[in-house]
């Protein structure tokens, strides 16, 4: 498994958010997970991008035992969080998006100098990669479709080399053309040997480019399934609670 974590717990005061979690992402797969408001997949998230600290349990990462203490740490390790919001920059360019914070830089006469040329090589050879087209990297991202900006995300994931990339809710609020362009990203992700968590309340979506989906519930992770032996009922029965899950499983 590329990313493992066994027995997370995560407490608010008096609030158990995580309690007991069992989770993990094989290499080159498409995990989904998915939960009705207030599961703890946004908890869950923050714990393996290093937002949370667990209170208990472990955390593995292609085999070894890792402590997250902050986002870099998560970042430092291979995991790239991509939220709902973006977090791009509106008023930059996609070459200073991509790049923000790890910019590529060439000395000139002992004086470190941004090497714009080679950052924006390395950017188009990204937005290559994934098939976003995007006419000008030179615009503002604020004026870029919301699947436009979804690529952008990700192309900056990729160049920090991620190896995990958590997606929380990528298609939501997008229109529908946007959304086939996200979904394709996700499986280049896969076909480039990425591992990918997809958060999402469109059970659609999941069934279309995920591998396995794990069902959160009140805090817990309370059932694991291959996308392809099972079905949407079943799904959104282990999530409301019709469906119940057996005390072996």
């Amino acid at each position: 498994m590329v990313f493992k974590m066994k027995g997370i717990v995560k407490r608010f005061g008096g609030l158990t958010a995580l309690d007991d979690v069992d989770f993990e992402v094989a290499a080159g797969e498409v995990m989904a997970l998915v939960g009705d408001n207030g599961a703890g997949k946004s908890t869950l998230i923050k714990t393996m991008s290093g937002a949370h600290i667990p209170d208990e349990g472990t955390i593995e990462m292609e085999g070894r035992k890792v402590n997250f203490r902050s986002p870099q740490d998560a970042w430092s390790n291979g995991i790239a969080t991509i939220y709902q919001e973006l977090a791009l920059a509106g008023k930059m360019n996609v070459v200073d998006n991509v790049f923000l914070g790890r910019e590529m830089r060439k000395p000139l006469l002992g004086i470190p100098f941004l090497d714009t040329s080679a950052m924006r090589k390395r950017t188009q050879e990204l937005l290559r990669q994934l098939d976003v087209h995007i006419p000008n990297i030179d615009s503002w991202v604020e004026s870029m479709s919301g699947g436009q900006r979804q690529g952008v995300a990700i192309a900056r994931a990729l160049n920090m080399d991620a190896r995990l990339i958590i997606m929380d809710e990528p298609t939501a609020a997008l229109a529908v053309a946007e959304v086939r362009k996200v979904l394709d990203f996700i499986v280049r992700l896969r076909e480039s040997g990425k591992s990918v968590v997809l958060i999402s309340h469109n059970i659609q979506d999941v069934f279309e480019v995920s591998d396995r989906i794990s069902v959160m519930r009140h805090g817990r992770c309370i059932a694991v399934r291959e996308t392809k032996k099972t079905t949407p009922q079943e799904i959104i029965g282990l999530i409301t609670g019709a469906h119940e899950v057996p005390a072996a499983a």
